[in-house]
């Protein structure tokens, strides 16, 4: 078994949730907004976008109208601090937004909310995730570490292949950095993406399913949280998005 993976199990047995017992996260039939977070622990702008982020734990909105997640890029740890959460994969992803031209240009801190550049943070704040638009609802269910997720838009989609991203997520997570632009600081994380997959959803008449591991991760956290979102194959743009707390 992939160390990773173990870990994730350890921690499971820990917080005391049953292997065999299913979880079962589901979005609504309207649109949850997903937004994301690029950062890193060697940029000294980053803290108070992490600060502002943990606090949508409290967002009542929180994996009904919204799923927050935040990846940590690689491309700061030259500047002598390693970011251990970070991946040279979450920084391909950035880049592949900039490419889209949803994204002026690779920064961090950097926000996207549903797959388009969200500079609010650094003006008034406002996040506006109610939508009453209806595009079907994802469904995910855990059990023995295996995900079965199931989309089924509202309307017919001519795409036979839709993309399915997972992501676990910590939360509670402290870190005492030693080097870098933030040298001798505590930071504080949450929605942090621990472990990160792609893999296609497959088309049966109207609905889209597939069923796989969930992804390996770097570490446990003392609380965690597994999100996902469907867009289509050459579209990052997130369709639908669901998430919940990875606990009984």
């Amino acid at each position: 078994m992939h160390k990773y993976m173990f870990l994730l199990i350890l921690f499971l047995m820990m917080a005391s949730v049953s292997l065999s017992a299913e979880i079962v996260i589901s979005s609504p039939n309207t649109r949850v907004s997903l937004l994301e977070l690029y950062t890193s622990e060697g940029c000294s702008s980053c803290p108070p976008a992490d600060k502002w982020i943990s606090k949508l734990k409290s967002h009542p909105g929180l994996w009904h109208s919204l799923v927050p997640v935040g990846f940590h890029v690689d491309y700061w740890n030259y500047i002598g601090w390693a970011d251990r959460f970070s991946s040279p994969e979450y920084s391909a992803r950035q880049r592949r937004y900039a490419r889209s031209n949803n994204l002026k240009t690779v920064y961090t801190p950097g926000f996207l909310l549903n797959g388009e550049e969200w500079r609010s943070f650094f003006g008034v704040r406002t996040l506006s995730t109610e939508t009453d638009k209806k595009v079907g609802p994802l469904s995910l269910k855990i059990s023995d570490m295996e995900l079965a997720a199931v989309f089924n838009p509202t309307e017919a989609l001519t795409d036979k292949t839709l993309i399915l991203n997972v992501v676990v997520l910590g939360f509670d997570i402290k870190t005492d950095v030693k080097a870098g632009e933030n040298n001798n600081k505590e930071l504080k994380h949450d929605f942090t993406v621990l472990g990160y997959k792609s893999i296609p959803l497959y088309k049966d008449n109207a609905t889209y399913s597939v069923m796989t591991e969930l992804p390996d991760i770097i570490e446990t956290a003392p609380r965690m949280a597994v999100s996902a979102w469907v867009n289509k194959e050459n579209d990052m743009t997130p369709i639908q998005a669901a998430g919940g707390w990875l606990e009984n």
